[in-house]
């Protein structure tokens, strides 16, 4: 039996879409606490889009990577709650993830070589009367909290073989030279993050100048920070994700470009 890094570390993030105007926040935190009194509760983002999955797995993925190993991921966006969605409890890149199984931790699990998944099926760590509108409250808040206090991830249920996996765009190639992302995710300043890696674009993604970005008929030079470009400026970049990045320097990408998730970046070398 597995004993996990997280009963020395007893961190639990937590990300939703509650937004902070209601009590389920606090209740969650509440239940987790009860399940472990010793935790330390670390606020990711609330304000996720209500129900929006996908962007609650880009958010995941883009805030866990700088915690301690064994930290605890109570993640709840969850538009199922009620319906026959598995709960799910994870291990996965030295951490532990608990929520619902709609794809939640697709990027989690795509980046992982070696997770342990689990079904969360374990009744007796259940909060009693489980409300079946509140599984973050009376099934994942208490899950997240016996983890954090040391539980061994295999007793929240059976392994699984088959978590929900969401389908991301890819960039695609442009000919020989080019490719074509799709925007991911407008965050709160206006930023559109593409769906393409630093990793894919080579030693090109290294150096100012070294990639032509178009969002339609717009120029978006590539540069290393957003001080690069004056007040006001456009520009791409690689973001604090990995990904590229379209942005206005103390402005709103999205507003000057009319852009959402879906529309179409192309991205070309740079001329030396």
């Amino acid at each position: 039996m597995v004993v996990l890094e997280s009963a020395v570390a007893r961190i639990v993030a937590l990300l939703t879409d509650f937004g902070t105007s209601d009590p389920y926040l606090g209740a969650m935190k509440g239940a987790v606490l009860a399940a472990c009194p010793e935790a330390t509760l670390v606020d990711l983002v609330h304000e996720v889009p209500p129900h929006d999955v996908l962007a609650g797995a880009l958010a995941l993925d883009a805030a866990w990577p700088p915690f301690p190993p064994g930290s605890v991921f109570l993640g709840v966006v969850d538009p199922g709650v009620g319906s026959p969605r598995r709960g799910l409890a994870l291990a996965a890149a030295g951490h532990l993830f608990v929520g619902p199984d709609n794809g939640l931790f697709t990027l989690v699990l795509r980046g992982a070589t070696a997770a342990r998944v689990h079904a969360v099926e374990n009744e007796r760590l259940f909060r009693r009367p489980v409300s079946p509108v509140f599984h973050g409250r009376d099934v994942f808040g208490p899950v997240a909290g016996r983890l954090a206090a040391g539980l061994p991830l295999e007793e929240v249920g059976p392994p699984v073989g088959d978590p929900v996996r969401l389908e991301l765009p890819e960039p695609r190639l442009l000919g020989d030279d080019g490719w074509e992302a799709a925007v991911l995710r407008v965050d709160r300043f206006g930023n559109l993050t593409t769906c393409l890696p630093a990793a894919v674009l080579g030693e090109a993604a290294d150096r100012p100048g070294g990639l032509r970005v178009l969002v339609g008929d717009a120029a978006a030079p590539f540069v290393r920070t957003y001080a690069d470009v004056p007040a006001g400026g456009l520009c791409s970049l690689v973001g604090s994700s990995g990904y590229l990045e379209v942005a206005v320097r103390e402005g709103s990408a999205a507003d000057r470009l009319g852009a959402v998730a879906g529309t179409a970046v192309r991205v070309f070398p740079g001329k030396d």
